[in-house]
């Protein structure tokens, strides 16, 4: 046990430098508000040994949902602060799949993480789309500036957008105190009647 603790202190410090140098290719853009006309929100829910993931798409200015996806899988990684991305990459890719949109909401810190380079940055590296963090509650170690409280949301730059921009897009989305898009995308994904679409 002792030993594949190492093995796993080892490999975790080798994934937290390769954070390091990823962040170095995070962009921040200026986005106007005016020019998103679609926005996704993806969430992931756990039971037992399955990793539930929902995403949605609405459509602004009202927010009118155009499109859903969801799936399920068995989870590949356990939960270890800060590394979330390790777990939650894969069923957050598949929900994404197929769909189409102008800005995602990652339930998950961006730039707000003690690396720089949480799920929402990884996921939006990946993806090559504007994408930005949402969380309910901001990491221990990270410097103020590299999130904004809006509503009940801790929001942080993912990837191709700064973030005042960020928060232009996400107030308007709040649906009490939390974005639309992610609320509905966490509801689906806890649903008890769960199909694979």
């Amino acid at each position: 046990m002792k030993v594949d603790d190492e093995r796993l202190g080892v490999k975790l410090r080798r994934i937290a430098e390769i954070q390091r140098k990823l962040s170095e290719r995070i962009v921040e853009l200026s986005v106007e508000p005016s020019r998103v006309k679609l926005v996704a929100g993806v969430d992931v829910s756990y039971r037992d040994n399955l990793a539930r993931a929902a995403a949605v798409v609405c459509e602004l200015p009202g927010c009118e949902v155009v499109a859903v996806r969801r799936v399920s899988l068995e989870v590949s990684f356990p939960y270890i602060p800060t590394f979330f991305f390790l777990r939650e990459t894969r069923p957050v890719l598949m929900a994404l799949r197929g769909l189409n949109f102008d800005l995602l909401l990652v339930e998950g810190h961006g730039r707000a993480h003690p690396r720089g380079y949480g799920l929402a940055s990884h996921i939006g590296l990946l993806l090559n789309v504007p994408t930005v963090g949402i969380a309910k509650a901001p990491l221990r170690g990270v410097p103020p500036q590299a999130y904004r409280k809006v509503g009940k949301a801790y929001v942080s730059v993912g990837h191709l957008i700064d973030l005042d921009s960020a928060v232009k897009i996400v107030e308007p989305l709040l649906e009490g105190g939390y974005p639309r898009p992610l609320r509905l995308a966490d509801r689906l994904s806890k649903r008890e009647a769960y199909e694979e679409d």
